[in-house]
């Protein structure tokens, strides 16, 4: 949903962009990159940090795009006219989604850099690039049919149908990688562009998302956790089907406000901005709404997530977007669920429907 109170924010370049495989200077020694990606969401904003490691000059990368010819011929348009003639020393992934580490396979090995990801998400990306879990397939259709979706036939099959998804945005993920852990810190660069970066750990988006706050230049590359125009999604899907995503979320966005409120956010998807703790109220606010919607539509009438979809998107949906829209549903459905707000009553149909206690 668009942020109806994005002029609450300050975008620092306007409306200015990088042109497609060219760069923009953010702060000293961070660029910015953007690339497309085949989705209604139709961008990434991916980082390049001047560095120095193992006594090498050169840079890191933070995150990847998904694996396509497009999206190699942007890296290959970059490596040939943004590097300053200098490697790829490391790749990080702040986490395992397609856009964030579908290309970190192949530009691992194209630079001999090493991956730095979290292990939860580390694990994840490799089992997810070699199953269909938790992407569509057969289990994930299961799953939605149970939520309610088995009123949509047609939709169903797509969501059985799309049994490649993840792999074929994500078809291999480097087989050894370097750890990032909550609170540890890695250096980039030297003299004016040096920056210490703390990793702080956000769930509920993927399973250990990892963002990076640089102190001394006050920047933060929040990846997904932070976005200036839509709200995160958070998802139940059907390899954890009783998590409560949407609890940890929230709980991982409000540890953030020990974050300098004057930094520049470098978000995943939108615009570089500032305004974090501004834009933090503005998320808690978007989904104490959600829930106020939620608990109105189950007092009325059982609620499966699937209809509860119209309630909380009051847009057309395709079958993508639908997938998200019901995770994010059921992740509503669940957070009041274990609060004690709802209890959970499978049907006659088999359906599982959520009403108020």
């Amino acid at each position: 949903m668009a942020n109806p109170k994005e002029s609450e924010l300050t975008y620092i370049l306007g409306d200015t962009l990088p042109e497609p495989g060219a760069s923009l200077e953010v702060a000293p020694g961070v660029r910015w990159l953007r690339m497309g990606l085949p989705f209604a969401l139709d961008h990434i904003n991916l980082w390049l940090l001047r560095d120095r490691l193992d006594g090498r000059e050169g840079w890191t990368i933070v995150d990847c795009g998904i694996t396509s010819d497009a999206t190699r011929d942007a890296w290959e348009r970059v490596f040939a006219t943004q590097l300053d003639g200098l490697p790829v020393l490391r790749v990080i992934v702040t986490h395992m989604h397609p856009d964030h580490i579908g290309s970190a396979h192949w530009l691992c090995e194209r630079w001999n850099a090493r991956l730095w990801i979290s292990a939860t998400d580390f694990g994840i990306a490799r089992m997810a690039s070699s199953a269909s879990a938790g992407f569509g397939g057969p289990l994930s259709a299961a799953f939605m049919a149970v939520h309610g979706m088995a009123a949509d036939p047609a939709a169903v099959d797509g969501v059985a149908s799309r049994t490649n998804y993840y792999r074929n945005l994500v078809p291999a993920v480097p087989s050894s990688y370097r750890r990032l852990l909550d609170g540890g810190t890695f250096a980039t660069g030297t003299g004016a562009a040096r920056a210490e970066w703390k990793c702080h750990v956000g769930y509920g988006h993927s399973p250990e998302h990892m963002a990076f706050h640089s102190e001394s230049t006050r920047v933060l590359i929040s990846g997904d956790m932070v976005l200036p125009r839509i709200s995160t999604n958070v998802s139940v899907v059907d390899v954890e089907p009783e998590a409560d995503p949407l609890t940890l979320y929230l709980d991982s966005i409000e540890r953030m406000r020990a974050i300098d409120a004057g930094v520049l956010v470098l978000p995943s998807h939108g615009l570089p901005f500032k305004g974090l703790h501004t834009r933090i109220d503005q998320l808690q606010a978007h989904h104490a709404e959600r829930f106020a919607e939620t608990l109105e539509a189950c007092a009325e009438a059982p609620q499966s997530a699937f209809e509860l979809v119209p309630v909380l998107f009051k847009r057309p949906l395709d079958l993508h977007q639908m997938t998200f829209a019901m995770g994010e549903s059921l992740a509503h459905l669940h957070a009041l669920w274990i609060r004690g707000k709802l209890e959970r009553l499978t049907g006659a149909d088999g359906v599982i429907r959520f009403a108020t206690v």
